[in-house]
Formats: C-alpha cells, sequence, structure tokens
C-alpha cells in the first residue's frame, strides 16, 4: 500500500495530483488515496487505463531509444515528466549517449523531491520545478540553460501534457512559442488523448464518458482532442514517419500479442523535426 504520509507540507493530498494519478496508474507507490479514486472512477469506463499508462511510457522509450541511438541526439527536455519511474528519459537516452543531458520539468512537489534525488545518483540529469504553460521562463530557467545549450538541436518532449492544459490555455500557441525557440535539428516527441469523433463513433463515446470522469474526480483535465487539432500542436513541423498515429502503431518493438482494448486506442502519439 503506498504510504499515506505526504513528504512535504507543501503537497495538498485532499485533491488529486496529474503525476500522481499518473503514478497510481503505472503500479507505483508515490501516490494517495485520493489519487487512486480517479484512476477509480476512469476505470468505471476506461477499464484498462492502466494498459493505456503502459503504452504511453513504452512510446516515450521507443522514441527516445531512436532518437539517441539512431539519431545521435544528446539533449532532452521533458516537459511534465511526472514522477520517475521504471525506463525514465535519462535511462534509455544515456544507455546509448552515455553523455546525453535530459532537464526533467513538472510543477507538482512531488515530482521536484524526487527529483532531487535524480541530482545525486548522475550529474547529466537534472530536475527543474516550472510550469510548462509558460515556454518564455522555462526555457530562461537558470536550470535549463545551465544544463543543456539551447543553441544546439534538441529533443523537446510532451508525452501525455497537452491533454491537461485546457483550450481556454491555448496549447496550440504555447507549443508554436516552443517551437520558434528550438533551433534547426531539434525534434519534438508528443503523445495526447484522442477523440477519435466521426472515425468511430463508439471510441467517441468512451473518449467523452472518460472526459466527463476525469472533471467529476476533481482533476478538472484530460481533454480529449481530435487528429486534426492533435496535429496543429507540433506547430507545422516536419513529420517523421509513420506520422501521427495510435500509440501502438509507432514503430512497435514486434508484432501484437492480443487485440487492443478501446481505450487503448484513444491515444495518438508523434515525432516531428525542425528543418
Amino acid at each position: 500500500m503506498p504510504d499515506e504520509r505526504p513528504p512535504s507540507t507543501r503537497i495538498d493530498t485532499t485533491r488529486p495530483s496529474i503525476a500522481r494519478v499518473y503514478d497510481a496508474g503505472l503500479g507505483g507507490k508515490d501516490n494517495y488515496a485520493v489519487d487512486r479514486q480517479v484512476i477509480e472512477q476512469v476505470n468505471a469506463i476506461a477499464q484498462h487505463q492502466t494498459e493505456v499508462a503502459w503504452m504511453n511510457r513504452s512510446f516515450l522509450v521507443r522514441v527516445v531509444r531512436y532518437l539517441s541511438a539512431q539519431v545521435g541526439m544528446d539533449q532532452f527536455l521533458d516537459l511534465g515528466s511526472g514522477l520517475p519511474t521504471v525506463q525514465n528519459t535519462h535511462q534509455v537516452a544515456q544507455a546509448h549517449r552515455p553523455d546525453a543531458r535530459v532537464v526533467y520539468v513538472d510543477n507538482d512537489p512531488v515530482c521536484n523531491a524526487h527529483g532531487r534525488a535524480l541530482l545525486e545518483e548522475n550529474d547529466r540529469t537534472t530536475f527543474v520545478e516550472a510550469d510548462l504553460t509558460g515556454p518564455k521562463e522555462l526555457l530562461a530557467h537558470p536550470e535549463v540553460t545551465g544544463n543543456l545549450d539551447l543553441s544546439r538541436p534538441l529533443v523537446l518532449m510532451q508525452i501525455g501534457t497537452l491533454h491537461h492544459v485546457s483550450d481556454e490555455q491555448d496549447p496550440a500557441a504555447i507549443m508554436r512559442e516552443y517551437v520558434d525557440a528550438l533551433p534547426s535539428g531539434s525534434y519534438v516527441a508528443m503523445t495526447h488523448f484522442w477523440d477519435p469523433g466521426d472515425e468511430n463513433p463508439d471510441l467517441h463515446r468512451v473518449a467523452d464518458e472518460a472526459q466527463r470522469r476525469m472533471g467529476e474526480a476533481g482533476m478538472v483535465t484530460g481533454w480529449f482532442r481530435g487528429r486534426g487539432e492533435i496535429g496543429a500542436l507540433f506547430g507545422g513541423l516536419e513529420p517523421s514517419p509513420p506520422g501521427l498515429v495510435e500509440l501502438h502503431e509507432w514503430w512497435p518493438d514486434g508484432p501484437a500479442t492480443r487485440e487492443l482494448w478501446p481505450e487503448e486506442h484513444l491515444m495518438l502519439g508523434g515525432l516531428a523535426y525542425k528543418p
């Protein structure tokens, strides 16, 4: 059973945290009853959300492995990184590029506490407590500029983050600001909750109900967007093959061993390049 004692007075255990909810979905120990309640409510309509969380993590691993091992990228800015869990970005990247530098960013104090632990184990890995919805401030943060060379190509990662940014916050505008600031040769990796709409009315109903239940659970976030809306978040960058696809379709490690659950179809991912 996860520890119910808050590690810091800054942490509100009466309200769910996005990072802790993801941790609960991955079977982690750094979450509280209020976070597990969100998972239970979402599971009432999307019973296999844990599998979705692991599918999202597997996408991250494949993307980072490709970029570090085959493309040779050695700088990663992982936004909304959440709590450290198995196969973190720095572990995958540095397995192929020992000199790779990784900066994790999250605005959750629990993540900040675990990020400090990362600093102790790896001098090429840094954690920054900041808000990804403020690109200008984040990219000017001294811990970011002190650990990444923003004049050289880097990988900007938005893995399971922008579907927690509301339309009112204008995620497309946020991403345009990031893309404009990236040097040529950079990449953007992204995953996002997907509402298939008319492409699949049955799955559209599942997505609509899951979004409603997330709001009722108190997270107030978790927007399922259409394919065109998600594609626009890449800010006009050149998509890398196979484009914006369901997560299991992005260069899988092997053939499928089972049929996917409906909710496992409700997330798209992709990688794009800045010429």
